[in-house]
């Protein structure tokens, strides 16, 4: 079988490429007749995969005008070093956003989920949970970016000016103006409430990967250069309430309360009462799913990948079953009620959507 081919935009990146390339090949043998696309992401990087002699390896092609590479780096150290199962960084061209990497197998998590039998995808999301915890017990403050009251509302902001104004064509002024910054204020006091931990930012199955050795116990970590010291329930808030698979909340209730426990018992700063740690998932997921929904409407409308903003229906219904359970969030619920053309909910369960 024909090696895919690799597309390049830019001829001079790709002959900067080759050049790179046969440099790293002879030092790591590696058969650079074998590159071929591994996968792509929201972002301008994306992942090629190469053999060699001890096996395959990944190329990061991060445009350096478009990626910053180094987070990538300084964040992989530190979960190497917390115990996490992430790629070694073998060799990194940082002018040309170049960067060769262990492989660490070809399936994700969500590729071995069920969402048809919640019950048979515990062991996973078990495992997923230890990572989760190790990673927040090397915490220390000072050493990332603080998920702060900034960052919270700039993340916020892309809802209105993305999702609401540029996607559904809403102008957000006047009542509708009003009802989204109080309803921030409301979030991002909530959610700065909680202790601080290392933050992933995107914990979710389609960034776990299934290692290729039997052995390993540990699932792989990817896409972890955003990480940042911020609230304690962001992490398991993208895990349960996920970007591309939706849950009945028994299971996520099941989950959530498996992780609780096990931070508890680990010594990490989750609240006591397990009812109000819950409740503080809720209001973390609120605040990014928010986000999402605005960052899902920028890639279709500016970056030209329309396949994101088919998952915003998920959203929408995470958004409003939050909105749904807390008086304070009322008029958020109504806001979104009108512009989407839905009925409050009469439940509580997520559901498929």
């Amino acid at each position: 079988m024909a090696t895919p081919s690799v597309a390049w935009s830019d001829p001079e990146r790709e002959r900067a490429f080759h050049r790179w390339m046969q440099a790293v090949a002879d030092a790591h043998g590696l058969d650079p007749a074998t590159v071929r696309p591994a996968s792509a992401d929201a972002s301008f990087r994306r992942y090629l995969r190469v053999d060699g002699a001890h096996g395959t390896r990944i190329v990061m092609d991060a445009p350096p005008d478009k990626e910053d590479c180094r987070p990538f780096v300084r964040v992989a150290k530190l979960m190497a070093d917390a115990g996490l199962h992430v790629p070694r960084v073998l060799a990194w061209d940082e002018p040309q956003g170049f960067m060769l990497l262990e492989d660490l197998g070809r399936q994700t998590m969500i590729e071995l989920v069920d969402p048809e039998r919640p019950e048979a995808n515990r062991p996973l999301y078990e495992r997923a949970i230890d990572a989760l915890v190790a990673w927040q017990l090397a915490s220390r403050p000072g050493v990332l970016p603080p998920y702060d009251e900034a960052l919270l509302q700039r993340e916020l902001a892309l809802f209105p000016d993305w999702y609401l104004t540029r996607h559904r064509g809403v102008a957000v002024e006047g009542k509708v103006r009003e009802t989204l910054d109080e309803s921030f204020r409301l979030i991002v006091a909530r959610n700065l409430s909680s202790p601080a931990v290392y933050v992933h930012r995107d914990f979710m199955p389609r960034n776990l990967m299934i290692p290729g050795d039997p052995a390993e116990p540990r699932l792989g970590v990817l896409d972890f250069q955003d990480a940042v010291h911020g609230p304690i329930t962001y992490d398991i808030a993208s895990l349960m309430r996920d970007a591309f698979l939706s849950w009945d909340e028994e299971f996520v209730l099941d989950i959530t309360v498996r992780y609780w426990e096990k931070a508890s018992r680990a010594g990490l700063p989750v609240d006591r009462d397990f009812g109000e740690f819950y409740r503080s998932v809720e209001w973390m997921g609120l605040q990014r799913h928010l986000k999402v929904a605005g960052i899902f409407a920028r890639l279709t409308l500016r970056d030209g990948k329309p396949k994101y903003l088919a998952d915003t229906p998920r959203f929408i219904g995470y958004i409003r079953a939050t909105a749904g359970r807390y008086r304070e969030l009322a008029p958020l619920l109504q806001l979104v009620d009108r512009i989407e053309g839905t009925q409050a909910a009469t439940g509580y369960a997520f559901g498929r959507l």
